[in-house]
């Protein structure tokens, strides 16, 4: 157990940027860089004590600069999509980045804060991210401090602990935009991988991938993950939810929101050799297939596109900000952010 820093290089402005090495006994390694808190690498062992990195991402910081894919990034303030790229707090309409046709994603694909140098803490056997962010940085109202730990444990278990503060009443939606794969991050297709998602409903989307606002039942549908599933199995089904987004790209509505910890995913190989399981305090994930990548050069020379990993990006419901029926994410001087979510490997 420990943590191991190296120089990775500089940023555009010559800052120097870190990568920190989290290990355990078991062969488990998570790299982690103070620029985006991104997860760089993730190297797991399956039932045979075999190792192999799990997580799409470059070899160069230079390549991170660009990262249309946000692959290992921290998302700040908000994850994922809100509508028109506004919404009204307090009274007050406030205005983001128009960056997904007509919406916000992911609140900045250029300024968000996983493009930005983190400051860093070590502790034992993890390591501490912060970043502060002024007033009405992005758009988003509040003077404030986000933070996220990472942490790796003889459990296998790689844990991101995020908090944030604010002075104002603001939208804190923070998550993890991994692209996993767990025959290793060069292995390619997805589509025999076995997948659970404990949840009964789905947010619907138009267009866009904005949510209608309606809650709809899981059953009798593609987006029934209650029992494992292929990711192949019904993808390329002629439903109009799935051809919106080229296969799946939504927010399942987690059963036993309370505030806890609890499972709320799985995902197994094809030979069954490593399963990794998700557990959240959270109400939604986004399980995103790659859908459309664009094809690209990754880590060691591999080849990256559309469904060669999938992202179970934990999170409060997407344009939660407008939807007042939602789970909300509306935090500031009387209520502070936190959440948690583990990724363990098994």
């Amino acid at each position: 157990m420990g943590v191991q820093k190296e120089l990775f290089g500089t940023d555009k402005e010559g800052k120097e940027v870190y990568l920190y090495t989290l290990s355990n006994s078991r062969g488990m390694k998570a790299k982690v860089m103070n620029y985006g808190a991104i997860l760089v690498d993730l190297i797991v062992p399956d039932k045979e004590g075999k190792t192999a990195d799990v997580v799409l991402g470059y070899d160069k910081l230079s390549e991170y600069f660009v990262n249309g894919c946000f692959f290992g990034a921290v998302i700040g303030p908000n994850a994922n999509r809100i509508a028109n790229a506004r919404f009204i707090l307090d009274g007050v309409e406030y205005h983001l980045d128009p960056n997904d046709g007509m919406n916000n994603l992911h609140s900045h694909k250029e300024l968000g804060v996983h493009k930005r140098i983190w400051e860093t803490q070590e502790i034992e056997n993890g390591v501490v991210f912060s970043v502060d962010m002024p007033d009405a940085d992005l758009g988003f109202p509040g003077n404030k401090t986000l933070k996220v730990t990472y942490s790796v444990n003889e459990e296998n278990e790689l844990k991101l602990e995020y908090s944030g503060i604010s002075d104002k009443n603001t939208i804190i939606n923070m998550t993890n935009h991994s692209y996993f794969n767990l025959d290793g991050h060069d292995a390619g297709d997805i589509s025999e991988h076995q997948v659970t998602i404990h949840a009964k409903y789905f947010t619907e989307i138009l267009p866009g991938a904005i949510p209608t606002g309606k809650l709809v039942p899981v059953e009798g549908t593609p987006m029934d993950f209650n029992t494992p599933k292929k990711i192949g199995e019904e993808i390329d089904k002629e439903w109009d939810q799935l051809e919106m987004v080229g296969g799946y790209d939504h927010n399942w509505c987690l059963d036993n929101y309370d505030g806890k910890v609890r499972l709320v995913a799985s995902v197994t190989n094809p030979s069954g050799s490593r399963t990794m399981k998700v557990f959240t305090d959270l109400p939604g994930v986004q399980f995103y297939t790659s859908n459309g990548m664009a094809e690209q050069t990754g880590k060691g020379g591999a080849n990256y596109g559309s469904r060669t990993a999938y992202c179970l990006e934990t999170q409060f419901y997407p344009d939660t900000a407008n939807e007042p029926d939602f789970p909300s994410a509306v935090f500031g001087p009387d209520k502070d952010y936190h959440s948690v979510t583990i990724f363990r490997f098994e």
